[in-house]
């Protein structure tokens, strides 16, 4: 069992269950966790969660079985009757016991180890509110006494780090806790120490606003107070300093980036207006311009910060032999710029020196390539009207939360300036000539700048004559040779260099992970799609921390909440980067593959099952994968619409494998999400895979269900000869398997190969093979498949004219889909019925069941079936004098049509207009 009470609450089961947010299982256990021994009364339970409740005994025994169900009965053991609800923690699985355990442990170490073991401790809490969600008054109390708990521990840390005199981290500490609750004395009290070279004054003024604002200081921190005014300040020196200009020359001119520059100007102004520090930091993926950009906005700035412009390169992530810069170097040279001109040892020393020497300067520092916050926090001035830009692949999450940072995470061009930094210097003739070319080459290169620039560099410097850029774009539609033709070492532009230099600082699980995600088809995959990647890696797999690792260092992007791998991370990272030993390579790819389409194929098969109850797939149940579990179709079909792609790719993935189980599996499951989306090319090319693969792989039955679905897309496209040559194919596997399974797949057979008969108007053997189709159906009770026959016989006999026996026929059929929960049979019936009655001249009827199926469809998520209920519904409505309701149920049809591809919205729109 893992537990969280430290912040939002939330467990997990050892079976999976989950409690979370602020149910009544979630209550339950916080209150447990928060009690002494983890036991509760059921009055104390019912007295903290639900106060003057009359129910509130019941609630409490459903909040007991809600927490057991999701738990296990060996975590919530049943309490007989002793009136106890228990909870049985392992030791090591709720943040709380853990934090304890750990305060615990550090009483009595020595001043280093306590600082260390309370670290520890405090990395339980994410300095929010604990049992955060929880209102109950009941929890008030609970919650006060955790933060004045939590408190205790970073005022115990405080003083750990003061004896063991670690300044640099108490003073940042410090500085970070004081603006959180200024008001404090134990916190007062520690910022005083941490900030003993502060002139006397400065330390006057803030002792008398403290005690203006909270009174008199207690004896601990007036001993700090008097100890403080004490000291006699750091002597200042007398000279002017010299104006540095460190800034590098310009290069390119950031193309499609001023908007960027600009707002970042004006919040930079806006804070030296204020009289704050300014810290700006831009971070994104290798070669996406970060440092044009900062040197742009530096160059902007340079005339508010009349004390100068430092600048430093960090090499965080510079290739070759170039070593990282170290802090103590940088200052080193920043300080021999900046009277007193000090010559102070020790990073935390030099980096005081800095502070004070810019204390009442306003200068502008470019920190370019930083690897860490640990390499920039040294660097940076205390408050005050300097600024400082940095820019780092990595985003740098340690600092933005120590500092207040404006933080601007830069993105791939868009197509137009794209286009821009490849054409800069092509003529507008030859701009026009090879326009297609060119977005040929943007989408290659999927809009990153220092690929464009490499790209544009090739057809500059005559290496590639303009009129060879067709041939380029062939070049680089393979993977291998994109990444040679973008590597240009002689002019230090190199994609593949700048790629490997942010993959090599990447930890272990982070590579792997890396690795996988090329491997998967994308575009882009879900959190539970990457969680389930991981488990190929084996037992223990950190795979959110490595995704994080891989988010946080601008190699995989988050769009909204789902990851995607740039085109030429992917590249690079399948061509490039090594998982592990090579004798291990083809083993994790296997398992990787699989993970993959194993996530894929059981996330389709739960949507399908809720779209199509009645079609059975034979998949075993999941296995190290995770599941969703949509309640309704319109869950079913937006998890589809996301994941769309992702499947479709993965079925590629699956027939360049060749591994047949999820050649025709996965056809097979996301059918009829295809077909309610009108993507039929989609679906015919995907099951003609699935029908070589289940005629060696699936048993007859499957196979026949496969050549089904096969001829139900062809039926959709209106080629109805190659549905019938399925159909026959699918009765004749049917029938060599006289199982109560095999029956019920061939009067589905039949009951399709009778409606695709009806489309030729070979009316004779339709009805023979849709009369075969019933008698089946209620031979192997299958109510469903009874009332789709007789749907489809009474539409056969409207077709003729007999619309008495027509109407028998759908009356029957509405008796036996109304003995099921089949929405969409349903909504068949209703709108056979709708057409016999119109045909009658029963309007009324009608128009009441043309909205019943329209509306059902609506709800179903089928969209091409809805189209045809609303197109002929609005004829019926604009026949009965009613125009305005006509209009609603074409303007419907019109955005249906446009999801669908457009097809047929210019004759909607005109009919429209003439309704208008």
């Amino acid at each position: 069992m893992k537990g969280c009470v430290l912040g939002p609450v939330s467990a997990e089961g050892e079976g999976g269950g989950r409690v979370r947010g602020t149910s009544r299982a979630a209550a339950l256990f916080a209150l447990l966790v928060t009690s002494r021994d983890c036991r509760c009364t059921r009055e104390e339970i019912a007295e903290a969660i639900w106060p003057g409740n009359e129910k509130a005994a019941e609630l409490v025994d459903r909040a007991i079985s809600d927490l057991r169900k999701q738990l296990g009965r060996e975590a919530v053991p049943h309490g007989g009757k002793s009136g106890y609800c228990t909870l049985r923690v392992p030791e090591g699985d709720i943040d709380l016991l853990r934090f304890r355990d750990a305060v615990a442990k550090a009483d009595g170490l020595s001043h280093p180890q306590r600082f260390e073991l309370l670290g520890a401790a405090l990395e339980e809490w994410d300095g929010g509110e604990p049992l955060r969600g929880l209102t109950q008054s009941g929890f008030q109390l609970r919650r006060e006494e955790l933060r004045a708990e939590l408190m205790d521990a970073v005022y115990a840390r405080l003083d750990a780090a003061w004896k063991s005199r670690k300044m640099k981290w108490l003073r940042e500490e410090t500085e970070k806790w004081y603006g959180r609750a200024p008001q404090l004395p134990q916190i007062f009290r520690f910022y005083l120490l941490a900030h003993d070279d502060l002139p006397k004054r400065r330390c006057e003024q803030l002792i008398e606003g403290w005690r203006r604002r909270n009174g008199n200081p207690d004896p601990d921190l007036q001993s700090v107070i008097d100890l403080v005014l004490g000291v006699s300040p750091r002597p200042v020196g007398t000279l002017l300093p010299p104006v540095p200009n460190q800034l590098p020359g310009s290069g390119r001119r950031p193309i499609g980036q001023e908007q960027l520059i600009r707002g970042l100007a004006d919040a930079v102004c806006a804070q030296q207006d204020a009289g704050n520090l300014a810290l700006v930091l831009i971070s994104g993926m290798a070669g996406v311009g970060k440092t044009t950009v900062a040197h742009e906005l530096a160059r902007s700035l340079r005339e508010r910060f009349p004390d100068g412009l430092l600048h430093a390169e960090l090499n965080g992530f510079a290739g070759g032999d170039v070593r990282l810069a170290e802090p103590d170097e940088i200052l080193d040279g920043f300080l021999a710029t900046l009277p007193p001109y000090t010559t102070v040892t020790g990073t935390e020393s030099r980096s005081n020196a800095l502070r004070s020497a810019l204390d009442h300067r306003s200068v502008l520092i470019v920190l370019d390539d930083a690897l860490n916050a640990q390499q920039v926090l040294p660097l940076l001035p205390g408050d005050g009207t300097c600024a400082v830009i940095i820019t780092s692949r990595n985003d740098l999450l340690r600092l933005q939360s120590e500092r207040k940072v404006m933080f601007r995470k830069m993105e791939p061009l868009c197509e137009a300036d794209a286009l821009e930094v490849l054409q800069e210097k092509v003529s507008p003739k030859d701009r026009e000539l090879y326009d297609r070319p060119f977005r040929e080459l943007v989408r290659i290169c999927d809009r990153l700048p220092l690929a464009l620039t490499v790209v544009a560099r090739l057809l500059e410097n005559g290496a590639r004559p303009l009129r060879t850029i067709s041939a380029l774009v062939r070049e680089m539609e393979q993977e291998r040779a994109k990444l040679d033709a973008l590597d240009l070492p002689e002019d230090e532009l190199s994609v593949r260099a700048a790629l490997n230099c942010s993959v090599r600082v990447l930890g272990e699980e982070a590579r792997l992970l890396l690795w996988q995600l090329a491997l998967h088809p994308g575009p882009s995959a879900s959190w539970e799609a990457v969680m389930d990647l991981g488990r190929a890696a084996g037992e223990g797999a950190r795979t959110d921390r490595a995704l994080a690792e891989l988010v946080a260092a601008n190699l995989v992007e988050l769009q909204g909440d789902r990851y995607r791998l740039h085109d030429l991370v992917r590249a690079f990272a399948r061509h490039h980067v090594r998982p592990g030993p090579d004798e291990e390579r083809g083993d994790m790819k296997r398992a990787t593959v699989r993970q993959i389409l194993e996530h894929q194929l059981h996330n389709v098969r739960a949507c399908d099952q809720v779209l199509d109850r009645e079609r059975t797939l034979p998949i075993d149940e999941p296995d190290g994968v995770t599941v969703i579990e949509p309640a309704e179709p319109g869950q079913a079909m937006t998890y589809l619409d996301e994941e769309y792609d992702a499947v479709q790719r993965g079925i590629r993935l699956a027939v360049d494998q060749r591994v047949e189980r999820y050649e025709w599996l996965l056809p097979m499951a996301l059918v009829t999400y295809q077909w309610r989306r009108h993507r039929l090319d989609d679906a015919l090319t995907n099951l003609r895979y699935a029908v070589d693969a289940a005629e060696s792989a699936a048993a007859p039955t499957d196979c026949a269900m496969v050549h089904r679905m096969l001829a139900g897309t062809q039926w959709r496209l209106g080629r109805y000869d190659a549905a019938v040559g399925h159909l026959r194919r699918a009765v004749r596997l049917n029938e060599e398997d006289q199982s109560e399974e095999g029956r019920l797949s061939l009067a589905r057979s039949l009951h399709r190969l009778g409606i695709t008969l009806r489309k030729q108007e070979n009316w004779a053997d339709a009805e023979d093979a849709l009369c075969q189709a019933l008698e089946l159906c209620r031979a192997v009770s299958d109510p469903v498949g009874e009332a789709a026959a007789l749907n489809a016989l009474g539409a056969l006999h409207h077709d003729q004219g007999e619309h008495e026996q027509a109407l028998r026929r759908c009356a029957d059929a509405l008796l036996a889909v109304e003995r099921t929960v089949e929405r969409s049979g349903l909504a068949d019936v209703l709108f056979t019925l709708a057409k016999v009655h119109l045909s009658r001249s029963e309007r009324a009827e009608a128009v009441a069941l043309y909205r019943k199926a329209g509306d059902i469809y609506r709800e179903q998520g089928n969209w091409p079936y809805e189209v045809k209920v609303r197109r002929l519904f609005a004829d019926v409505l604009v026949s009965a004098g009613e125009p305005e309701e006509a209009v609603r149920e074409l303007e419907r049809v019109i955005v249906l049509r446009e999801e669908m591809g457009g097809e047929g919205v210019r004759e909607v729109r005109e009919l429209l207009e003439g309704l208008r």
